[in-house]
């Protein structure tokens, strides 16, 4: 090969390598928390909707999902913070979705066999002692669904884990809102 050939070689690969890249990068991959955040309070949820162990349970999860991140101490509490996650439950609904029996050509009775549960709630994000929010939103909703077949005694048997999921699904997609640039 040529010494001009190598020299136009040479110069291609260093043009090359000076081009920017695609520009394409993850959504949702980038941090938006201030970097002085290192700790974050997240008091029991205040719960409106009067549903015994809501608030805990909402919390519990919110909890356990910043902690999952790695990057935070989190406490229960809204003092020594630099940071807090207020919650307010503003309403909870279980409504019948799905339906066993009734029909027209017999006498027996319909029954609800599956439910949508629905929570939704005003969370704000805050730095301690900063005018504005960080992150917030007057109703942060979430709903999922379960079935309790035929026996309507097993309705509280199922609400209680479906309850738990839609915590989990709640809470993880909560701290997704407040921590990553969406």
């Amino acid at each position: 090969m040529s010494p001009s050939r190598w020299l136009r070689l040479a110069l291609v690969a260093a043009a090359l390598a000076n081009l920017p890249c695609c520009g394409y990068a993850l959504v949702g991959r980038g941090i938006t928390t201030d970097a002085t955040i290192k700790r974050i309070g997240v008091p029991t949820f205040r719960d409106l909707t009067g549903k015994p162990n809501l608030d805990q349970i909402l919390t519990r999860k919110v909890i356990e999902e910043l902690l999952r991140r790695g990057r935070f101490d989190v406490v229960q509490q809204a003092t020594g913070v630099d940071a807090l996650v207020d919650g307010e439950i503003v309403s909870y609904n279980a409504t019948p979705v799905g339906f066993e029996g009734g029909q027209a050509d017999s006498t027996a009775q319909t029954t609800a066999s599956r439910y949508a549960v629905t929570v939704t709630a005003k969370v704000k994000y805050l730095k301690v002692g900063g005018a504005e929010p960080i992150w917030a939103n007057d109703s942060f909703s979430f709903r999922d669904e379960y079935d309790i077949g035929t026996d309507a005694a097993a309705f509280l048997d199922q609400e209680g884990p479906a309850l738990d999921r839609l915590a989990q699904a709640f809470a993880r997609s909560l701290v997704s809102a407040m921590l990553e640039a969406f």
